[in-house]
C-alpha cells in the first residue's frame, strides 16, 4: 500500500495547533512531498519565538504520519520568519490597475490560451499535460492556472508550497515536470472557497500575469505560457485578452453536440476579442477496454475534426479518454511525464504545435 497525498494532508489536520485549529486549516503546512513512501514536509510558526516550543508539534506530525500505512521515512521541518527577513504581505485580488491596451507579459515569447465552452470536458488535464509534453520537447514551457474560481493545477502538477515573494510585489513562481507554474490554489488553502466578484478576479489575473516573474528555472525568457482557462465566456476571459497579448487559443471540447453547442460560443467569443484561434482539440474522444481491446465512443467521436473542417480552423487531434490520465492528475504527476500511449498521444500534439510554429 502506498501512502497519498490525501492520507498525509488528512492525517496533519487531526494535528491540533495551540490557537484552536489544526495544521492544515491553519496553513501551515509547507513543501508538502510524497514520494514513494518517503514524506517530507515543513511546518511553519508565525515566529521564531513560538518555534522554540513548537517541537512536540513537529515530533506529533511526523509520528502521525510515520504510523500511515506504506509510509517508510518520514521528516518533518519546523521553520519560522525571523524579524529579519519576515515575508511582506503580498495581497492576491483587488481591482485592476489600468493600462493602456493588451501587453506583452514579461519574460514569455508566446502565451497560449487553452479554454472551453464548459466544463467537465478535461481542459485543465489537456493544459498540465500539454504544458509537460512541450517542457520534455525541450520548449522552456509556464503553466499559468487561471482558474480563480476552481483552480487544480497545483493538484494535477504535485505542488503545495506558497510562492515566495522578496519585497511583497514580484511573485517567484514553482517549477514542476520542468514547467515554471503559478496559480491562485497555490496562495490559498485547498479546500478556501474564492468568494470574489468580477473586478477582484480580474486585478488577481493582472497579478499574475505582471508580477509574477516568468522566466524559466533553468535561465532565460519562456517559449510559451500556457493559460489555462476556466470554463465560459466571462471576467477572466475577456481581462486576459484585453491586458495582455494572447498569440493564440486552443479550443478543447469533447465530441457530443451539448459540448460543441459551448465550444462555438468559446471560438465566438474570440473572435469579438480578435483573439486568433489555433486550433482545436477533441478530448475524450474514444474509450479501450483494458479487458477486451473493444473500442467504444461514448461521447461520440470526430465532432470536433467535423467542426473543425466547417469552420476552416485546424484539428489538433483527439485525445482518448483514459484511467491513467485521471489516476496521474489526481497523484500529481501528470500523465505526459511518463511513458505509454497518453505520453505518445501528447508528444504527438506537441510536436505538431512546434512544426506548426504554434509554440
Amino acid at each position: 500500500m502506498t501512502v497519498t497525498r490525501e492520507d498525509v494532508t488528512r492525517t496533519l489536520s487531526q494535528i491540533a495547533t495551540p490557537d484552536g485549529g489544526d495544521l492544515v486549516s491553519s496553513d501551515m503546512i509547507r513543501a508538502l512531498v510524497v514520494d514513494g513512501g518517503d514524506v517530507r514536509f515543513v511546518i511553519e510558526v508565525p515566529s521564531a519565538e513560538i518555534a522554540r516550543v513548537s517541537e512536540p508539534l513537529r515530533a506529533a506530525a511526523e509520528a502521525a504520519v510515520a504510523r500511515l500505512p506504506g509510509a517508510a521515512r518520514v521528516q518533518a521541518v519546523l521553520t519560522a520568519p525571523t524579524s529579519e527577513k519576515a515575508p511582506p504581505a503580498l495581497k492576491v485580488g483587488g481591482h485592476p490597475k489600468p493600462q493602456d491596451g493588451p501587453m506583452r507579459v514579461p519574460g514569455v515569447a508566446r502565451v497560449i490560451a487553452i479554454a472551453s465552452g464548459k466544463g467537465g470536458v478535461g481542459k485543465s488535464t489537456v493544459s498540465s499535460n500539454l504544458a509537460v509534453a512541450l517542457a520534455r520537447q525541450g520548449r522552456k514551457v509556464g503553466l499559468l492556472d487561471a482558474d480563480i474560481y476552481g483552480p487544480s493545477q497545483p493538484r494535477m502538477m504535485g505542488v503545495s508550497q506558497r510562492p515566495a515573494s522578496p519585497d511583497g510585489k514580484r511573485i517567484l513562481p514553482l517549477e514542476a515536470h520542468g514547467v515554471t507554474m503559478m496559480s491562485i490554489g497555490l496562495m490559498l488553502p485547498e479546500d478556501k472557497a474564492v468568494v470574489w466578484r468580477g473586478p477582484m478576479l480580474m486585478g488577481a489575473l493582472q497579478q499574475m500575469l505582471g508580477q509574477v516573474e516568468w522566466t524559466h528555472h533553468a535561465g532565460g525568457p519562456l517559449d510559451v505560457l500556457i493559460v489555462d482557462l476556466p470554463p465560459g465566456t466571462g471576467d477572466v476571459q475577456l481581462t486576459l485578452c484585453t491586458k495582455a497579448v494572447v498569440d493564440g487559443a486552443i479550443v478543447v471540447s469533447t465530441p457530443q453536440d451539448v459540448s460543441l453547442l459551448d465550444a462555438r460560443k468559446a471560438l465566438d467569443m474570440f473572435a469579438t476579442v480578435k483573439t486568433p484561434v489555433l486550433g482545436l482539440i477533441e478530448n475524450m474522444s474514444l474509450f479501450h477496454c483494458p479487458e477486451c481491446g473493444h473500442e467504444a465512443h461514448i461521447f461520440g467521436h470526430g465532432g470536433v475534426a467535423t467542426e473543425a473542417k466547417r469552420l476552416g480552423l485546424p484539428f489538433l487531434g483527439a485525445l482518448p479518454i483514459d484511467l491513467d490520465t485521471r489516476l496521474a492528475g489526481d497523484a500529481g504527476r501528470p500523465v505526459a511525464a511518463g511513458t505509454g500511449a497518453m505520453a505518445d498521444a501528447f508528444a504527438a500534439l506537441a510536436r505538431k504545435m512546434i512544426e506548426d510554429g504554434l509554440a
